[in-house]
This record gives C-alpha cells, sequence and structure tokens, in this order.
C-alpha cells in the first residue's frame, strides 16, 4: 500500500471513531456550521477582494475568512448539537446516535480527502505531490465518484491559467461592440464547454468547431482524463469525447466528439490590431464572449503542457483580460473566423492574454481527421 493511502486510511479511521464519539446530531449541526460559516466568509471576503486586483492577495484574503468563520461556524454549530445529544436517555437512541456518527465521519473524511487533494493539485507550489496522488488507490477508487463539476467552479480561481512572457500588445483597446457581431455570435454557438476527472480532480475549458465531429482544445485541459466531456454552449447534453491528437509542445489537443452536429468554424491568420473576441467558460460559468484586440504573433520559450520541458513554440498575443477556463476556446475576428485559441495569460500583466495561432492547428487537422482510434493525453497537467 502507498505511504499516502496508509496517511488516508488513518485520517479516516480517526474520522469515524471521533464520529463515533460526537454523534449523529452533533456530527450534522458541527457540518451545517462549516457551510454556513464557509458562505459567509466567501461573502465577505468578496467585500474586501477588489475586482481586478491582485490575484495571490485575493486567493490569501478568501481562503483566510472562509477557514476563520468556517471553525467558528463549526465550534458554535457543534456547542448546540452536543446539548441536544445530551438531552438523549435512551440507550438505543444514544447507540444509534454513535453509529449514525461513524458513518457521517466516514462519508465525510472520504469527501474531505478527495476535496483537499484536488485542491493541492491545482495549487502550483504542491505540484510535486501528483505522483503520490496518482498511485494513490483510495483517490484513484473516489475518481468519477464525486460531484466534480460543483467543486470545480467554486475553486476555479484558484485553478490559474499558465503564465508566460510572451510578445507585446502595443496596441489601442478593444472594440466592445464586436461581442455583437452577428458572425461573432454565430461562433460563439460552435464553442464548447470541455470538463473531465484527472487524478481524482475536476479540469473545466473551451473549446471549439474546427470539423465535423471534432473540437479543439488544450492539451493541458484534457491531459491525464480516463474520460472527456463535451457541452455544445456549455449548456446542451454532454457528449463523449476522445482525443485523436495530443500536441504537448504546442499545447493543442484535437477531441473527436460523435454526432456532435456542429457547423465547423473557419480558420484565419491573426493580424496585428485588427479587433477580435475571446470565446468560452470562464470559471465554468456560462458562456461568455469579450472584447479583445490582437498584438503580435512571435516565437517564446515556455513551458509545454505539462510545465516541464522548455520549448520554443509561435503565440500570439491579445489585449484582453482571460480567466481561468477560458483554456481552449477561440479568439475570432470580426467575421467569425478563428485567428488563435488562447492558453495562457501574460505573467506581470492582467489584462495580456496569449493563444495558439490557428496555423498550428491546421497542421494537426488532416491527422486528427484520418485518425480512427483514441491517444493517450498522458499525465495530469500542473
Amino acid at each position: 500500500m502507498a505511504a499516502l493511502d496508509l496517511i488516508i486510511a488513518l485520517f479516516v479511521l480517526l474520522a469515524v471513531l471521533r464520529g463515533a464519539r460526537t454523534g449523529f446530531l452533533a456530527g450534522v449541526f458541527s457540518l451545517v456550521g462549516v457551510v454556513v460559516g464557509a458562505s459567509v466568509g466567501s461573502r465577505i471576503a468578496a467585500s474586501l477582494v477588489p475586482g481586478g486586483g491582485d490575484p495571490v492577495y485575493g486567493v490569501g484574503v478568501t481562503l483566510i475568512s472562509v477557514v476563520a468563520f468556517a471553525v467558528l461556524g463549526e465550534i458554535l454549530a457543534r456547542l448546540v448539537g452536543g446539548s441536544l445529544r445530551n438531552r438523549l436517555s435512551n440507550p438505543a437512541s444514544t447507540a444509534l446516535d454513535n453509529i449514525g456518527g461513524g458513518a457521517l465521519g466516514l462519508v465525510l473524511s472520504l469527501v474531505l480527502v478527495w476535496a483537499v487533494g484536488m485542491l493541492a493539485l491545482q495549487s502550483p507550489p504542491l505540484a510535486g505531490l501528483r505522483p503520490a496522488v496518482e498511485e494513490s488507490r483510495i483517490l484513484r477508487s473516489l475518481e468519477g465518484r464525486m460531484p466534480a463539476g460543483m467543486l470545480t467552479r467554486a475553486v476555479a480561481e484558484l485553478d490559474p491559467l499558465p503564465e508566460i512572457q510572451g510578445p507585446d500588445t502595443d496596441v489601442p483597446p478593444p472594440e466592445a461592440g464586436i461581442v455583437s457581431d452577428p458572425d461573432v455570435r454565430a461562433a460563439a454557438s460552435r464553442t464548447v464547454r470541455v470538463t473531465g476527472v484527472a487524478c481524482g480532480y475536476g479540469v473545466e475549458g473551451s473549446g471549439w468547431v474546427v470539423a465535423r465531429n471534432l473540437v479543439v482544445t488544450n492539451a493541458h485541459v484534457v491531459a491525464g482524463e480516463a474520460a472527456t466531456r463535451v457541452q455544445p454552449e456549455g449548456s446542451g447534453r454532454a457528449l463523449r469525447a476522445e482525443a485523436v491528437l495530443f500536441d504537448e509542445k504546442n499545447d493543442v489537443a484535437v477531441l473527436r466528439v460523435r454526432k456532435l452536429g456542429l457547423a465547423p468554424l473557419p480558420l484565419a491568420s491573426p493580424r496585428p490590431g485588427e479587433p477580435a473576441a475571446v470565446i468560452g467558460f470562464p470559471q465554468n460559468g456560462p458562456l461568455d464572449l469579450q472584447p479583445a484586440r490582437t498584438g503580435e504573433t512571435g516565437y517564446v520559450r515556455s513551458g509545454d503542457a505539462y510545465n516541464e520541458a522548455l520549448v520554443r513554440r509561435i503565440v500570439t498575443s491579445f489585449r484582453v483580460f482571460v480567466r481561468p477556463g477560458n483554456s481552449g476556446g477561440p479568439a475570432v475576428n470580426a467575421d467569425g473566423e478563428v485567428v488563435s485559441t488562447i492558453f495562457a495569460s501574460r505573467a506581470d500583466a492582467s489584462d495580456v492574454g496569449y493563444g495558439i495561432p490557428s496555423q498550428v492547428v491546421g497542421r494537426h487537422l488532416r491527422v486528427a481527421a484520418e485518425r480512427t482510434q483514441p491517444v493517450s493525453t498522458g499525465g495530469c497537467a500542473n
């Protein structure tokens, strides 16, 4: 048994014993207290964190506020639940309360183990934990059995886009009206949400239709996933997808989605200074269109899809604010043509995003269209 599994097993055992000792009533009240306290803490944090501010500061304030109020809520609610438990005079009722408390401790500890593992792996400084998670039989057995989508939405801001240093964006501000252009709106209808589970935690991104039953997204969005799903416009029926091309160097993946039924988007080369729109599902939310302005296209040295190997790649810069969840979404011009696929933000600027120019996708299209068998998506991405 892996060392992490031993630690998890010990933690779960202690949680069961503590739950049986505390009882079901006190346990339920404690859980309600944690949820209510965390909700209050998140609302207070939202009022303290300015929009567009330093993301590290925002995450720190949010975590401190949520944890502090969750602990306070748990303590107060546990006192109420404990007083109710003390009123149980029937030994049979007390025994049932103990059994229920142990069962509650088992369930909550497993959920907590899975959630903490997911959050830890989504924090880049803790990426070294990935090998241990991949070897854990307990976490693998939990994979796919948890409602990852809800938690992914809640912690989307803790899963940042890759950050690179790329070409400049010395261009005018975006034109807000482009998001209302009919051709741009038509392109949005052929943009999809891409979701999956990798190493026990939920992953969410965007994609766009490049050919019949083929969707383009980022390699880091689908890396390590055993099952990937695609939702047309983010709200349709979730369709099963399989990777038929996986380019970790350029961070490009092409997915085959049978019976997708959406017309492909045309490709075009990015032109500096032209108006654009970035389409996707930031923070796993609804379909979002952001006005943008195309910057320069050039070569940079940056990490690959796993943020492990340093590679030389071609990228296009955009003056636009991109967020987690935009990964894999299209940047289109006023004619609704895809000029780039968003994959990163700039390390020292909040209003600069980077995409993979469509010429890279075009080189892969014939290979992907002719491939009949799925390809491996490797391990989980950083």
